[in-house]
């Protein structure tokens, strides 16, 4: 049980330090081309796993399996990540990261309409407080020092389309697998970004040897080995246990904001925080209650 906590503490802190690392790293690149770059290598990253595990499972992907995988990627790429880079630079790195955190209540509600998860009553309470936390986060009727409405409103986007690639993974990873999945994905969806910048003009490669440090950062370590540490406390327990994470990820996120963009932590921030860490508590704890439950016997 230790390596268990040992991997999901890592994962919290690798992605504590994400919203930090992109905006230094944001305000020398480009936003698309940062998404892009860290998802590709983070992707590549992540694929000689991905390949031990379809060995393992003995999976055959079809084409229609890379049709939906390219589907997810879409979702979680140039779609989630692409909004969540952009609402770094437009809002303060400590209200990003817990804006973000927000993403498993919309994955419930999306869940609800799209699988056999059903909202229940603790689910609507989760979801009430984490609006509520929401609310003091943000603070709409006075905005604090650099946080601004269309980084708020792209923040929110990241998440939403972020609940909704956990969800569209949620369909297909039986028969994938979640390391499989999630780095076809994100090459894939990093290869339809790349598209949409050459068509746009953006850079890919301009800047990268001046930025090296926080390139390699962002992408082996915060992406590549975040998701991989994540993963492997999912595999050495469950996915309950591996969403600690983000549990702890709002607490650590606001921190390294002060530490390293010398950010301010406001009144509404606490409070804000407080909620959702209540939210995201009850929501694991839900989770593991209905765990016990299926696992008795009839």
């Amino acid at each position: 049980m230790k390596k268990v906590y040992f991997f999901v503490v890592l994962t919290a802190f690798l992605f504590g330090t994400m919203e930090v690392a992109l905006k230094l790293a944001g305000s020398e690149m480009d936003s698309f081309q940062l998404t892009f770059l860290r998802f590709m290598i983070g992707g590549l990253l992540l694929l000689p796993f991905a390949v031990v595990e379809m060995r393992k499972n003995q999976v055959k992907l079809t084409l229609k399996d890379f049709a939906y995988l390219l589907y997810v990627g879409i979702l979680g790429i140039p779609l989630s990540m692409l909004f969540f880079q952009l609402g770094v630079m437009n809002s303060n790195a400590s209200t990003a990261s817990v804006l973000i955190s927000i993403n498993p209540l919309f994955t419930m509600i999306f869940a609800h309409f799209m699988t056999d998860e059903k909202l229940k009553k603790n689910n609507v309470i989760v979801l009430l407080i984490g609006l509520l936390g929401i609310i003091f986060m943000i603070k709409p009727w006075n905005l604090q020092a650099g946080n601004t409405v269309i980084g708020v409103i792209l923040m929110l986007l990241a998440a939403v389309f972020f609940g909704l690639y956990t969800v569209a993974g949620k369909i297909s990873v039986q028969k994938m697998g979640i390391m499989a999945q999630t780095s076809i994905s994100f090459i894939l969806g990093s290869l339809i970004l790349l598209v949409i910048m050459l068509f746009m003009g953006r850079p890919v490669v301009a800047g990268i040897a001046d930025n090296w440090m926080v390139v390699a950062y962002i992408s082996i370590f915060v992406t590549g080995l975040g998701y991989f540490s994540y993963f492997t406390a999912i595999r050495f327990s469950d996915a309950t246990t591996g969403s600690i994470a983000f549990f702890l990820k709002p607490a650590i996120a606001p921190v390294m904001a002060v530490i390293f963009l010398g950010e301010s932590i406001l009144w509404n921030t606490y409070i804000g925080i407080a909620l959702i860490l209540i939210a995201s508590y009850l929501n694991i704890r839900g989770k593991r209650k209905e765990a016990r439950l299926n696992d008795q016997p009839d």
